[in-house]
């Protein structure tokens, strides 16, 4: 079975948690922590980086520290992982669940500025699959509002604009080091900013809102959302090998594309942006819900893993459904193939003629 992602780990990593492990140091301090810290803002152009335990708690965490919370509306896209809008929940906030554009499957600026009403507080523009939303119409929509924005750039490690990396146009950006992310700690999570009091005010919070004068002196309530120094060991390590990650996984697209879009597959956009690439995107207009299943299902007993898209956060029961065509039907069309550092040219050909073959028995 060629898996639909897995981790690049080598002997850096072993070599680093090696080193943690024989330093005692094994919670959330030590020397890892601070250095994956500055070597993450480093590699963002931003001036500073607060590591957390995951994405999820990075986003609801930006959005305390920027005092967004019951009452407040935040804009979410429609289609992207729930945690985007489960973070405004957390925060006793209220996601507006907004459509997506068709050419960058990402946040629409034009339905951001139709949602917008006197109660909201917040964007939270999504950089989905590697591919980098409109983030300069979208800051010139906050500023004209005076509205925060949060860059959900769990999956856009190194994606930019004009030159600017993701996580630099906010008020702060949010990634995630999970296991199938473009760097992975495991579990873990960034929050990048270039506003010091942002960023000494999520510290604060992160840490149980921790005095930094008298120990266990507590003012207000904070969170555990710290990383350990296990996770940043092998942060640092994945960090220094993050160009050759983002090269080999362009490659591979450009097989994928090579491959099938002269077959009448769409594969990852490529719109007024550098984009990275997280997940390989296979999109079939032609395709319901339904069949691009059975298409996963008939790649799948070929040895190949798939995942569908993303279902649209506001076809799942806890939230309000919402007119948004574009990101239904980007979500049931969609197909994620396998994309991995370390995946070879044969195991993209398989891949291939396993979805060419698929849509032949689902298509007739």
């Amino acid at each position: 079975m060629i898996p639909i992602s897995k981790p690049k780990l080598s002997d850096l990593e072993l070599k680093n948690i090696t080193d943690a492990v024989k330093s005692g140091w094994v919670s959330s301090l030590g020397r890892y922590i601070d250095a994956f810290e500055h070597k993450f803002a480093e590699f963002c152009g931003t001036k500073y980086a607060i590591s957390v335990c995951n994405g999820t708690v990075g986003l609801h965490l930006a959005l305390k520290v920027l005092g967004i919370g019951d009452g407040d509306e935040v804009i979410v896209p429609d289609l992207t992982f729930v945690a985007t809008a489960n973070a405004v929940r957390m925060a006793q906030a209220k996601p507006v669940i907004v459509d997506v554009c068709r050419d960058s499957y990402c946040i629409s600026p034009f339905a951001i500025t139709k949602a917008i009403t006197p109660k909201t507080r917040a964007i939270i523009p999504v950089h989905l699959y590697g591919h980098p939303a409109n983030m300069p119409e979208i800051m010139e929509i906050a500023h004209t509002h005076g509205l925060h924005v949060i860059e959900d750039a769990a999956e856009a490690h190194g994606a930019s604009i004009g030159g600017i990396r993701v996580g630099a146009f906010g008020d702060c950006g949010v990634f995630s080091f999970y296991g199938n992310k473009i760097i992975t700690t495991g579990e873990g999570g960034m929050i990048t900013t270039n506003d010091h009091a942002l960023y000494e005010r999520a510290k604060l919070l992160r840490d149980h809102a921790m005095s930094k004068s008298i120990r266990y002196w507590h003012t207000e309530v904070g969170y555990n959302y710290r990383m350990t120094n296990l996770q940043a060991a092998i942060g640092v390590a994945q960090l220094e090998q993050v160009d050759d990650f983002l090269m080999h996984r362009k490659n591979i697209l450009d097989l994928y594309k090579d491959k099938l879009e002269g077959s009448g597959i769409e594969c990852n956009p490529i719109v007024s942006a550098a984009p990275v690439v997280w997940m390989v995107c296979a999109i079939v207009d032609s395709l319901d819900r339904v069949r691009r299943d059975a298409v996963i299902g008939h790649m799948r007993a070929s040895g190949v893993d798939t995942r569908p898209f993303f279902f649209p956060i506001s076809m799942l029961p806890m939230y309000k459904p919402e007119n948004n065509p574009i990101a239904y039907k980007l979500s049931e069309s969609g197909i994620n193939l396998p994309t991995f550092v370390g995946m070879t040219e044969d195991q993209v050909t398989k891949s291939c003629s396993a979805l060419l073959a698929a849509l032949e028995k689902v298509q007739g």
